[in-house]
């Protein structure tokens, strides 16, 4: 992103929230490399609408979300298309680390008492931003991580490819349509590091050029094609078919 109209940095194990409108750019970049940045949206005009990780993943025939895929909700709209990616894989089944987990890798830390070098999960992280905008435990979808990556052996056993995002590996998601924005910067929950895992994530915002008939995203797949038209429907206030 050439001129971001904002910018901030994410410290490690914190949460970000913000209602982005149609047609932003948020560029998300692994400062220090070996981050993970949980993501979920929601539809900010009604909030039962949000990400769905099987629909994103099934109609566009793959295990992995990078340049090109569109991130679709249960609605069958596009909330966002993945318009730049440096690392090339970014996963989306195997959900958030969780308080039990992080406590049992690497020790119960709290803020009252560790300040900024305590141990947060993201699942929690989560809840504390949803709780801002009325939502909660039931409300919470499957996530997104991105600068992570998985791989299964022969028996189906997943882990966590280490090493997989570089630092300064950057990956863009230009809004498709009015979208609430909620990311964490926690741990993935498989990841076996020796200690906390602390990296920071920065987000640059700003504005993109309009989709054009030649579009890489809209075009990536039959299916996202599809999902535009929905898009377009939605904004000429007729319901989704």
């Amino acid at each position: 992103m050439e001129k971001p109209s904002y910018t901030t940095t994410v410290a490690p194990g914190a949460h970000w929230s913000l209602r982005l409108r149609r047609g932003t750019l948020m560029q998300l970049t692994d400062i220090s490399g070996g981050a993970n940045c949980g993501m979920i949206f929601y539809n900010p005009e009604n909030l039962l609408e949000r990400y769905n990780a099987p629909d994103t993943l099934k109609c566009q025939h793959t295990f992995k979300l990078t340049r090109g895929n569109c991130l679709y909700s249960d609605m069958g709209r596009i909330f966002a298309s993945i318009v730049q990616d440096d690392s090339g894989w970014h996963e989306s089944i195997c959900g958030n680390s969780r308080a039990d987990l992080v406590a049992e890798r690497w020790g119960k830390r709290h803020y009252q008492s560790d300040r900024n070098q305590w141990h947060q999960n993201g699942h929690d992280a989560f809840l504390v931003e949803m709780a801002k905008y009325g939502l909660g435990p039931a409300d919470m979808p499957s996530n997104i991580n991105f600068f992570s990556k998985v791989t299964s052996d022969d028996a189906g056993r997943i882990s966590l490819v280490k090493g997989h995002s570089k630092p300064g590996d950057s990956v863009t998601l230009r809004f498709e349509m009015d979208t609430l924005v909620m990311l964490h910067t926690c741990p993935h929950p498989l990841d076996l590091s020796a200690s906390y895992p602390a990296q920071p994530v920065r987000i640059d915002l700003g504005i993109a050029a309009p989709v054009s008939d030649d579009d890489y995203c809209l075009n990536f797949r039959p299916e996202n094609r599809r999902g535009f038209e929905n898009n377009a429907l939605y904004y000429l206030g007729a319901p989704s078919c």
